[in-house]
């Protein structure tokens, strides 16, 4: 199960009008109630950032499960600003809790099932008994993995047979960059459901561990800004990637470097 797997490219998957390359990534330009969601093929959805930028810088393989994934929404100012200074078009930020949000009202409507992997038992606890009073059409179960950096074939093993077990449409996967990105991508081929989408922070802002800025931030999209003074810690982990982002899109802007395929 560790193999890496060769995806076809996403625009086989997505209309070229629903994508916009920005610095060699496919980020999705559309909305959610876009997406064709089958029950024959599943849809893996992950988000680009900044710090995701500079992370695939140093790990192929993120960058893979990153670009081949089937919709990559944006979910981050930084590359907001890439779309319009190297392509002139503004794409909407569509972040794991917006990801979030839309599907689980969409398969409450349908008496559907929702799967979570990641986080602790407590949390997840919490999750599924919020979402009974928000979702109540909406059946819930989850596996909370082993916390080590990267989950082997055989920690995954109990993961996708208790996925499969209770087939739901969506599993949410909450286990911070780039590793549930890279889980999520790797696994795909085993796991029997509709979409996969990884959120991350969402497993701790729904189950009331902490709180996503206000409504009024985020909408100015100032969102990131508000969170540097509530997490310090992640701003510092982070700013070197971010930074490298930024680094190269004005280097692309002003041509001193070749557009990243």
């Amino acid at each position: 199960m560790n193999t890496t797997f060769i995806r076809n490219d996403p625009s086989e998957t997505l209309s070229p009008a629903l994508t916009t390359m920005v610095m060699g990534y496919p980020v999705f330009s559309g909305s959610l109630d876009q997406l064709s969601i089958s029950n024959q093929d599943t849809l893996l959805i992950n988000t680009m950032s900044p710090n995701s930028y500079g992370l695939a810088q140093k790990d192929s393989f993120f960058e893979e499960a990153l670009k081949k994934c089937d919709v990559l929404t944006l979910d981050g100012i930084g590359v907001a600003v890439g779309s319009l200074l190297l392509n002139g078009k503004n794409i909407k930020k569509i972040a794991g809790a917006d990801t979030f949000d839309y599907f689980t009202s969409y398969f409450n409507q349908r008496g559907g099932r929702c799967f979570f992997v990641g986080s602790t038992e407590t949390t997840l606890k919490k999750i599924v008994a919020q979402l009974a009073l928000d979702y109540p059409q909406l059946e819930a179960d989850y596996y909370s993995p082993p916390y080590k950096h990267e989950l082997t074939a055989e920690d995954s093993a109990p993961i996708i047979e208790r996925i499969n077990a209770f087939k739901p449409d969506v599993v949410f996967v909450g286990m911070s960059a780039p590793k549930q990105e890279k889980w999520a991508y790797q696994n795909k081929p085993y796991l029997n459901t509709k979409v996969i989408a990884t959120i991350g922070n969402v497993f701790d802002w729904y189950a009331g561990n902490s709180k996503r800025p206000a409504q009024l931030w985020i909408d100015l999209r100032l969102e990131w800004l508000v969170r540097i003074f509530l997490r310090p810690e992640i701003f510092r982990r982070n700013t070197r990637n971010q930074l490298i982002f930024v680094k190269d899109m004005l280097l692309c802007f002003t041509r001193l470097k070749k557009m990243p395929k």
